[in-house]
């Protein structure tokens, strides 16, 4: 495993790689998990579970950091399915009651168990600040792609002629109000979970200062 850093700031760290460059699986399980995400997910929480992939993958492709894309890509169309009614739990944190709707997901899918385990992990471990690359380079890179989403870190990482070709094919679609409001009614239910904590942290100033959501990214959208 690879993990390439820039050496001066001159260049993202994610350089020379444009929408069409990321890899993207077609096995059952990749195209049942977007099945899934369209069907319980909005509009825009299912453009924000594409567009983590594509950040995620564009990352682990372009720093030549070894994933397997299939289990990363089933990872991040369901990493926010705790978020939804019909799969919310008032007893667990969304990340962890996601976790166990993709347990079920891949056991149908026929993963083996330790399989099972790892999407797991690295839906658990997208609400972390961060994941060791060494560990778990899916983890790794998901979390990445998912801080960058909801409150633009590591946006520099990207040039922004690739963020702008992201966004205009999978635009935002309002996610910054609704991932909002899903974050503070889960602190509301659940005050000692990871969403209770990013609240606690001051997450909507840090989400108004999101570069993904400047007005030159909305367009007509």
């Amino acid at each position: 495993m690879r993990d390439q850093r820039p050496t001066n700031g001159a260049e993202p760290a994610v350089a020379g790689i444009a929408l069409g460059d990321v890899p993207v699986p077609d096995t059952a399980a990749s195209r049942a998990a977007l099945q899934v995400a369209s069907d319980y997910h909005s509009p825009a929480l299912l453009n924000h579970s594409v567009r983590s992939y594509i950040w995620a993958a564009a990352r682990a492709t372009a720093q030549r950091i070894e994933v397997d894309y299939e289990l990363l890509y089933v990872a991040a169309l369901l990493h926010d399915i705790g978020l939804v009614r019909e799969f919310d739990s008032h007893t667990v944190p969304f990340e962890v009651a996601g976790s166990h709707v993709a347990r079920v997901f891949s056991a149908g899918a026929g993963w083996p168990a330790e399989r099972r385990r790892r999407l797991a992990e690295v839906i658990i471990r997208h609400m972390w600040p961060d994941v060791d690359v060494s560990m778990d380079p899916e983890g790794h890179v998901l979390c990445r792609a998912t801080a960058m989403e909801i409150v633009g870190r590591y946006a520099d990482d990207f040039a922004p002629e690739f963020r702008a070709e992201v966004l205009e094919h999978h635009p935002r679609l309002g996610l910054a109000t609704q991932f909002l409001t899903c974050f503070q009614d889960q602190a509301a239910r659940k005050p000692d979970s990871s969403a209770a904590g990013a609240v606690r942290a001051a997450l909507e100033t840090r989400m108004a200062d999101n570069p993904l959501d400047a007005p030159e990214h909305h367009g007509d959208s």
